[in-house]
């Protein structure tokens, strides 16, 4: 009989993955080398061609080796990416990774500890539990006993706060969101049998404070979970946290806020402010995989007392035994819905203590700085139009007086010539090219390359 591959884990471990890390690391400097930009050029069809080419057959009767099959299928991927390393793909809330991050997340998945059992991840369940306390500390810094959950982003994160809500006060809750709210709230609330959300207007790409008034008027009586957002993802807007905070303590209503966006801002004293009033949430959603630069996932819902996460206690005997428990064993199904899961926080811890609180928000302003640079780079350019000033590190803009059609073909001739990645938000009637700058080491020049394809582009 062969010998088995060799494992990742154990004192053998480092020493089988060594040569493996050479070989993906040159696979990935030359797919992008071979790329030369953003993104892939072609269109779907041509790069769905060059997959196929490259992987067929997906499983062959005799096995490559495992050199082979890393470089060149590492290789592919890394030639057909969207890279969020380049300035220039700039369209979604797709941060570039810090390189020490996606270190720490090798690491995790070498040694493979999966947090449902506390026999299966000791040290690493230590380590989540104080790390998410620790950063439930920075939302709730008043608070007794603040705790977060690990979650996989933002959508799960909204699900768990609208089933904790629903556990607390039964299936007549009421959500109440904005019409700029997050699709995943509307989808949690269908995934949890409760009511369709109650929509207040967002005239401003904010909620409308007049209309949320007569809202919970309406509603009073009932229980009412009201959802915020600080930052939004068409436009980087942040809801007046501590007005609508004060209508919920009027009405009796809950709050819960999704600052899975905004929220990196705890940490700069310089930006801070625009999250004020977010203590006053019962539940909050962040994510490091946004404006934390982790890879993903990365996410968190953070309360101010541990004690509302009660609910999610489950038992399986095979993993927390009532006498497990009892003997002083942690138990950790009541920290996810999910069973088997990563150890998602050696990554983000790794960049807390790499960084530090100053190191974060160093990264976090130079970001929004990025974004006030387009801005005015937009303002200076006659053949562009911007939509507002950004409050984040998102850029809505636009060839000055083109149709719609004209702004998504430009958009799309972007992606197509491989050039440029922008996304594409509705806002006012109409529909802007959107930059979400999330890469600390743009430059002036970046931003004046990114332009000078836009106008390219649309003068076609």
């Amino acid at each position: 009989m062969s010998t088995p591959p060799p494992l990742a884990g154990g004192t053998a471990g480092p020493d089988a993955l060594r040569p493996l890390l050479d070989v993906v690391l040159d696979a990935l400097r030359s797919g992008a080398v071979a790329r030369g930009g953003p993104f892939p050029p072609g269109g779907p069809e041509t790069l769905g061609t060059a997959v196929r080419e490259t992987v067929t057959p997906v499983i062959p009767a005799e096995g490559r080796g495992a050199e082979e099959a890393l470089r060149t299928l590492v290789e592919a991927v890394a030639h057909g990416a969207a890279d969020p390393a380049d300035p220039r793909c700039a369209a979604h809330l797709h941060a570039p990774p810090l390189a020490l991050a996606v270190a720490a997340d090798l690491a995790a998945s070498a040694l493979n500890p999966s947090l449902d059992s506390w026999d299966q991840a000791p040290a690493a369940s230590a380590l989540e539990a104080e790390t998410a306390r620790a950063l439930a500390a920075e939302v709730y810094p008043d608070a007794a006993r603040p705790d977060a959950l690990v979650t996989t982003g933002g959508t799960e994160g909204n699900q768990l706060a609208l089933l904790l809500a629903r556990e607390r006060h039964g299936a007549a809750l009421t959500v109440v969101c904005g019409t700029h709210t997050h699709h995943s709230v509307r989808r949690a609330a269908w995934l949890l049998g409760l009511p369709e959300p109650v929509t207040v207007p967002a005239p401003a790409g904010t909620t409308d404070l007049a209309a949320l008034d007569a809202t919970l008027a309406r509603l009073r009586g009932g229980p009412v979970l009201v959802t915020a957002t600080a930052g939004t993802t068409d436009t980087g807007r942040i809801d007046p946290l501590p007005a609508i905070a004060g209508l919920c303590e009027r009405y009796g209503a809950e709050l819960h806020v999704d600052a899975a966006y905004g929220g990196t801002l705890l940490f700069s004293p310089r930006h801070r402010d625009l999250l004020r009033g977010i203590d006053r949430a019962r539940s909050t959603v962040l994510d490091l995989h946004k404006m934390g630069w982790q890879p993903v996932a990365a996410g968190l819902l953070a309360v101010p007392d541990s004690a509302l996460l009660a609910p999610l206690a489950h038992t399986a005997d095979y993993l927390n035994a009532d006498d497990d428990t009892e003997a002083g064993l942690p138990d950790l199904l009541g920290r996810s819905l999910r069973t088997t899961r990563r150890p998602d926080i050696l990554k983000i811890a790794v960049t807390l203590r790499a960084l530090g609180r100053g190191g974060l928000a160093e990264l976090a302003d130079r970001t929004l700085t990025a974004a006030h640079d387009l801005a005015d780079l937009v303002e200076k350019t006659p053949a562009l139009e911007l939509h507002a000033r950004p409050v984040l590190s998102t850029v809505l803009f636009r060839p000055r007086g083109a149709a719609d059609a004209t702004v998504a073909r430009v958009r799309r001739s972007l992606l197509h010539d491989g050039s440029a990645v922008l996304g594409r938000a509705r806002a006012d009637g109409r529909l802007w090219l959107k930059a979400t700058l999330l890469n600390p080491h743009t430059a002036p020049g970046d931003l004046e390359t990114l332009i000078a394809l836009v106008e390219g582009s649309s003068a076609r």
